[in-house]
């Protein structure tokens, strides 16, 4: 197997020439956090720092650091509904996460300005919507009611939105969304979004999948866009980053911001920094497409071979067999998006495992999860698992615990996972039974031992592979760098 490696640099910068070729890896000390330098737009407390509507959003003492639209709170008459910084953004990577109620009908203003419709005089409004509510969803005809550019994540009247989600999600999974192919969860569910605009580009990620990218420079906003609205805005080049209120009780928290360089270009960016291999590991996976065929295998539920004991007893030519199956997975769901190593979470595909198999072994990954109460983990040698999951809004209790244990400890020390959607660092050492685990920096589980999920009468397997799990989220996964001890 190939396992490639790249020269160190200095820490934190980018190594330069993705596919060509083994490399000797040098020494650095590498940062057990990341910073990404996005900074709050909201303090969970007051407006400061909106302008506009403020009489009519704001925080409820009963839901605190939740920014809220209350449509009974009445404005002054001729006083627009929009929620605006108080500062001009050119070119920025927006997240944040929101909730719809029923039939709620909100919007992200871009490069707006104060006191216009955003939708014309700002660069564009990116529609915030309840897809699947009935005023604007037919869920027994299965019809839209709308335009395509009127649904959550579209260049309102200019771009749609990708609207496909039929069938595509694991059965406990599908019930979250809203109907009618949208990506958007249900009312009263949290989403989470990231918005990169840079130029006249625009990409909407909702709940982990790329559903806009437009370029609006292709129209002039004379009345040439699909909606035959001028659009004299659209070529603006700065402006607020504002809430569009249509007097419904939307909520917004966690809304923060990181800004772009003029000379950012959109393929190029990602929010986290593609680092060198520390002193003496191997890089899995560090950005390189090639490094998915070259590093990993799938791995299949099928006749039970997601379990190493089957897989064991198993003969040369039917893991042969089985193992095709999985690459057809692993090829049909996991790929590379912007840099990262992205997997849908789809129905039919499953998890990732290191071609070698391992004994004890350091390990550094940088791992997100892009949906709230999103799920995933990490299977040392075969065995589930290191977890991941939403910290801050389900469980409640931290990543990196080992979850499958039933006798020693299976909770996380603390909580150190980054919001939905931010980057975390994982630090893992096995050595025989036990596993430490820390999660940016900070250490979650200590010297435990790792149970022995398939057969818990025997101790952990000497030697077994690695894996990325499924658990029908999308998830995305960069500097995996491993070394045998």
């Amino acid at each position: 197997m190939m396992i490639i490696k790249w020269a160190a640099v200095a820490a934190g910068v980018a190594v330069a020439g993705c596919c060509t070729g083994p490399k000797e890896s040098g020494c650095c000390r590498y940062p057990d956090s990341i910073n990404e330098g996005f900074v709050s737009l909201f303090n969970g407390v007051d407006l400061e720092g909106w302008e506009g509507a403020t009489a009519m959003y704001g925080v409820d003492p009963a839901e605190p650091g939740v920014l809220q639209c209350f449509p009974e709170r009445k404005l002054p008459q001729g006083q627009r509904g929009d929620l605006y910084t108080a500062k001009e953004y050119r070119n920025f990577i927006l997240r944040f996460e929101f909730m719809m109620p029923t039939n709620g009908n909100n919007g992200l203003g871009i490069r707006m300005e104060p006191g216009k419709d955003a939708s014309y005089h700002g660069m564009c409004e990116l529609q915030l919507l309840d897809d699947g509510g009935s005023q604007y969803y037919d869920s027994v005809a299965k019809k839209d009611k709308l335009k395509p550019y009127q649904y959550t994540g579209s260049v309102y009247g200019i771009v749609p939105s990708l609207r496909d989600n039929f069938g595509k999600q694991l059965g406990w999974k599908e019930k979250n969304f809203t109907g009618g192919g949208s990506y958007l969860r249900r009312p009263g569910m949290w989403n989470f979004e990231e918005v990169k605009v840079i130029g006249s580009e625009i990409e909407v990620y909702l709940n982990g999948y790329l559903i806009t990218k437009a370029d609006v420079s292709k129209f002039k906003g004379d009345g040439d866009t699909p909606d035959g609205r001028e659009h004299p805005g659209i070529a603006r080049k700065a402006g607020r980053i504002g809430w569009l209120g249509h007097g419904h009780n939307v909520k917004w928290k966690n809304i923060r911001i990181k800004e772009l360089p003029d000379s950012a270009k959109m393929g190029a960016v990602c929010p986290c920094q593609k680092m060198a291999a520390p002193c003496g590991f191997e890089t899995y996976f560090d950005g390189c497409p090639k490094q998915i065929a070259a590093n990993w295998k799938g791995v299949t539920t099928t006749e039970k071979f997601d379990n190493p004991k089957v897989r064991q007893a198993a003969t040369a030519e039917k893991r042969a067999e089985m193992q095709e199956k999985a690459d057809e997975q692993r090829d049909a769901h996991w790929s590379v998006r912007n840099g990262n190593l992205f997997f849908d979470g789809f129905k039919g595909g499953y998890s990732l495992a290191t071609k070698r198999d391992y004994a004890d072994f350091e390990m550094w990954c940088d791992w997100r999860i892009m949906s709230i109460t999103g799920d995933s983990g990490l299977y040392l040698r075969g065995a589930p698992q290191v977890q991941i999951w939403d910290a801050h809004n389900q469980w409640h209790i931290g990543s990196g615990g080992l979850y499958n244990n039933k006798k020693n400890l299976s909770k996380a020390l603390t909580i150190a996972d980054r919001q939905v959607g931010d980057w975390n660092r994982f630090h893992i050492i096995m050595r025989g039974e036990k596993v430490s685990v820390w999660l940016n920096g900070t250490l979650v589980v200590d010297n435990v031992t790792l149970e022995n999920y398939w057969d818990r009468s025997q101790p952990i397997f000497p030697k077994e592979q690695i894996e990325l799990q499924c658990h029908g989220d999308p998830t995305e996964w960069r500097n995996i760098f491993i070394k045998e001890l």
